[in-house]
């Protein structure tokens, strides 16, 4: 599995709902982790796909949450779903052709946050490594209701081939080197308070 590359990635925001994200486990922590996550993608130029699972019955994405993603100006797309995994909708495989245009699938690498683990964001996982592509979980990012839930869903993505990684990693593999443009505002960001801690 190759580092995370700016250039081929894209991040993902799964289903992180009113109703859904209160009840998961470390609750906040997935929050702040995803905002920081969306303020280094707008750094990188690295585009977004939220997506969000029969808002009309769960509620639309949280409201600071959906906020960050709407004032991104990469690209970016957000698609409702039904399916669970989000290769069930043929809207998800349709934005991310959109948001990285030029890339062959199995060349795309998915920097993945959401809820909940053990169910929409393993299916979507486990068909993207299906497909041939590259997975980058962000641990603090990623939970379900309960932590063993979460830890089982993170251990059989990893199984499957998924990184299993954390969003300070992939911000540092996006910029390689200390004289990357965008160096100084990441340390910056990371400088405003780190995000995580034991787990």
């Amino acid at each position: 599995m190759e580092l995370a590359d700016a250039d081929r990635s894209i991040l993902v925001v799964i289903d992180l709902q009113g109703k859904l994200v209160d009840k998961v486990h470390r609750s906040p922590l997935v929050l702040a982790a995803t905002h920081r996550l969306l303020e280094l993608a707008q750094l990188f130029g690295v585009p977004v796909v939220l997506t969000e699972q029969y808002p009309r019955g769960l509620g639309p994405t949280q409201p600071d949450l959906l906020a960050r993603y709407e004032a991104l100006s990469v690209a970016k797309r957000k698609v409702e779903k039904g399916a669970f995994g989000c290769y069930g909708d043929p809207g998800f495989e349709e934005a991310l052709a959109e948001v990285r245009p030029g890339i062959a699938p199995a060349s795309r690498q998915l920097i993945v946050a959401g809820i909940e683990a053990h169910v929409c964001v393993m299916q979507t996982v486990l068909e993207a490594r299906r497909l041939g592509q590259e997975v980058h979980l962000c641990w603090e990012a990623v939970s379900g209701r309960g932590a063993e839930h979460r830890q089982w869903a993170l251990e059989r993505m990893r199984q499957a081939g998924a990184v299993v990684s954390n969003l300070e990693s992939v911000a540092f593999e996006w910029a390689r080197h200390k004289d990357h443009a965008q160096f100084k505002a990441m340390s910056a960001l990371f400088k405003q308070g780190q995000v995580g801690g034991d787990d």
